[in-house]
């Protein structure tokens, strides 16, 4: 399973959900299960995001110890 800091980075920028989905050019949906973990981004996805945060994927996603 794959964790993210997502919220935590939208937070920090003062972002909506709906904002972020518009830049990035997905549904605010598709953001609201990314964060809540339902949904696994594609890498293309991950990246996009990882970017318009200035981090690295690794940074915003983590993998989660099974």
């Amino acid at each position: 399973m794959i964790s993210n800091t997502l919220k935590v980075e939208r937070a920090r920028i003062s972002i909506t959900q709906k904002d972020l989905a518009k830049e990035i050019g997905v549904s605010r949906q598709t953001i609201h299960s990314i964060e809540t973990g339902k949904f696994t981004p594609s890498v293309e996805l991950a990246l996009k995001l990882a970017s318009f945060f200035g981090l690295s994927v690794e940074e915003l996603f983590q993998l989660e110890k099974s």
